[in-house]
């Protein structure tokens, strides 16, 4: 684990070098962070199977407009991994977005603009849902949201997007086989779900591989497959059966050659969710930050202001 520990500190210095590291304790478990800039605040949550460093093209061309905050978000890189629990809902979005509310909190922002991409645009969509006082503006990569998905689910989508199925399979089958051998299926998602044409910053992936490689990272990636499945599709039901939607502006992103853009109509979707809706569709599959960043980071810059906290 100390050896782990080391490559991810080596791949921050060399990819995030203005960026501070700070462990934040939330409720006696520990959330990593990493910050730099000025200006408003700006949370940027991660995907799988990756860490904070998703966001290492990105994220410090925009220091200069706001005080960027990175996550690793529950269940990931050095933040605490809840095992397997039966009946509790540890990898709910709901209680992961509560979770990064309080991460804000304690570094003194109660009001912030937020952006993520898959399992973190997850966790914003529901954090803006809940909180929308805390959300000044919204920006989702490469989602739709899991009552959408599940709906819209058909034997095409389901070998595309396999491992919606296969991680949410009872505990410990897809654990175990996801045990056997981690680094395999590492690179089935990040090699399977991009245009094919990518190439990871060599650090980026050994810092990737390290934060998936142990039995307890495997158990939380399936926990929050199977949190979606179950629980988070409730969720949105509720909010729907309501009317509730996502007030403040939102940009929803999505990569035109990757699952969603080929079987999502992504406006329609994300129209019944929005009030104050704008899109972008990007040259890529579903590694945007990584796939696409000039594009993504031009979308970015078109897209926030610079809010009063």
């Amino acid at each position: 684990m100390l050896e782990h520990y080391s490559i991810f500190e080596e791949a921050d210095r060399a990819l995030l070098p203005d960026f501070v590291r700070q462990p934040v304790m939330i409720d006696g478990s520990q959330i990593m962070t990493l910050s730099a800039g000025r200006g408003p605040a700006l949370l940027m949550l991660h995907g799988d199977p990756e860490t904070h460093l998703c966001w290492h093209h990105l994220a410090p061309r925009l220091v200069d407009r706001f005080t960027v905050v990175l996550t690793d978000i529950r269940g990931r890189g050095e933040s605490h991994k809840p095992g397997f629990a039966e009946g509790k809902n540890a990898y709910s979005k709901r209680e992961m977005a509560t979770e990064q509310v309080a991460v804000m909190r304690a570094l003194g922002n109660e009001r912030f603009s937020l952006v993520g991409h898959d399992r973190g645009a997850r966790v914003a969509r529901r954090l803006t849902l809940d909180y929308p006082e805390a959300v000044a503006q919204l920006v989702v990569m490469d989602i739709v949201p899991a009552l959408d998905l599940y709906e819209h689910y058909n034997a095409k989508i389901a070998q595309d997007y396999f491992y919606f199925s296969f991680l949410t399979q009872d505990h410990p089958i897809p654990d175990r086989l996801v045990q056997a051998d981690p680094e395999a299926f590492l690179h089935l998602i990040l090699q399977g779900l991009s245009d094919k044409t990518i190439t990871y910053d060599p650090l980026a992936l050994k810092a990737y591989l390290a934060a998936n490689a142990t039995d307890e990272a495997a158990v939380a990636m399936c926990e929050c497959f199977r949190a979606g499945y179950h629980i988070d599709q409730v969720h949105d039901a509720a909010d729907r059966a309501t009317g509730h939607k996502i007030a403040c502006p939102t940009l929803v992103m999505w990569g035109e050659r990757g699952v969603v853009g080929k079987h999502f109509d992504v406006r329609r979707i994300w129209e019944a969710w929005c009030a104050d809706l704008k899109l972008a569709p990007m040259p890529s599959g579903h590694f945007i930050p990584e796939e696409a960043p000039e594009e993504a980071l031009a979308a970015l810059n078109r897209f926030l202001r610079e809010p009063k906290t």
